[in-house]
């Protein structure tokens, strides 16, 4: 799996101002499901709240991977955020999160669901990486560096 798979400009969003786990899930599943048809916002919320109950995706060093199978999803669906301000998220190291990335998987690909979670983990455990994306100030800009690393 490569990221520009499941990753595209338009799921890019740069320095947003969410400032709870809860806005920043609410407007994600808003702005993701805007892009396709038949994937319905509160479902896809309701989804990632469940997994968050189950244990958050904060992964620590102020990265969040939050992700869910979604019923009517029909490809493995990616989004690339940065935060304003780093927000509190539950992450297992109890620091807040400022980068995150949204996993959106259709029910049946389990598979790829843990391919591509390996990715990311692998990809976001770059500090340098880590360091480039909170610096930029664009969503293209947080594309770009994303696909090419």
């Amino acid at each position: 799996m490569q990221l520009e798979d499941i990753l595209l400009p338009q799921r890019c969003f740069c320095k947003v101002p969410w400032r709870s786990k809860r806005r920043i899930l609410t407007n994600i599943s808003e702005l993701i499901s805007d892009q396709f048809e038949g994937l319905d916002p509160e479902p896809m919320y309701d989804s990632l709240m469940a997994r968050e109950q189950l244990g958050s995706t904060g992964l620590g060093n102020g990265i969040a991977v939050p992700h869910c199978r979604v019923a009517n999803c029909t490809e493995i669906i990616g989004s690339l955020i940065t935060l304003e301000e780093p927000t509190e998220y539950d992450a297992i190291d109890g620091k807040p999160v400022d980068i995150l990335f949204v996993l959106i998987v259709p029910e049946q690909k389990s598979d790829e669901h843990v391919t591509a979670l390996a990715k990311l983990a692998e990809l976001l455990s770059d500090q340098d990486l880590c360091f480039t994306l909170r610096q930029t100030l664009s969503d293209e800009d947080l594309y770009n560096i994303a696909v090419t690393s």
